[in-house]
């Protein structure tokens, strides 16, 4: 049976592929493609606890390969933008590419400070979900606003609700 960090990596080449896809304009083929390396995302921890290789690490290294994949994805769209002198969606899809990396690193770092940061909305599955929506569909403008706004709005959240819980914590004390 193949090591479920293999199978992560698998992904996330793929991602790489749908990103060249995305930067090409062919955004109904990027659409599939992600579709494709989602599988992969869902098996391998499927793998890890069917072959009792469930590992601290192994949940770690899933979790960083998920935000490269993330960044790749987007950056496709960011250099297909760039390269049709759209520099505005080019900056949307910047935002949305920042909002998506700090919705997932202010939930671990508040999660270091406080039992549980769970709030906000447009975690990652949602995230993929839209991109490809928004590729097969060829509405991806409207998914990058909605990718922009929504995981930064989540990220406010998530800040919020740290430094209430933080307070709380503090009294208690």
């Amino acid at each position: 049976m193949v090591h479920p960090n293999i199978l992560t990596l698998i992904g996330f080449v793929i991602n790489i592929f749908a990103a060249v896809l995305f930067a090409k304009n062919l955004l109904f083929w990027a659409g599939l493609v992600v579709v494709f390396a989602g599988i992969f995302d869902m098996v391998d921890g499927e793998v890890a606890r069917r072959t009792a290789r469930v590992t601290k690490f192994g949940a770690f290294f899933d979790s960083v390969i998920d935000r490269y994949s993330d960044m790749v994805l987007l950056f496709g769209l960011v250099f297909l933008y760039a390269k049709n002198d759209s520099i505005f969606y080019m900056g949307l899809a910047v935002f949305a590419l920042i909002g998506s990396i700090m919705t997932s690193y202010t939930r671990a770092r508040a999660e270091s400070l406080i039992p549980a940061c769970k709030v906000g909305f447009l975690e990652r599955p949602e995230r993929i979900v839209l991109l490809i929506i928004g590729a097969l569909a060829n509405r991806m403008a409207a998914v990058l606003w909605v990718l922009a706004v929504l995981s930064n709005w989540a990220v406010a959240q998530r800040i919020f609700y740290t430094w209430q819980e933080g307070k709380a914590i503090e009294r208690e004390q």
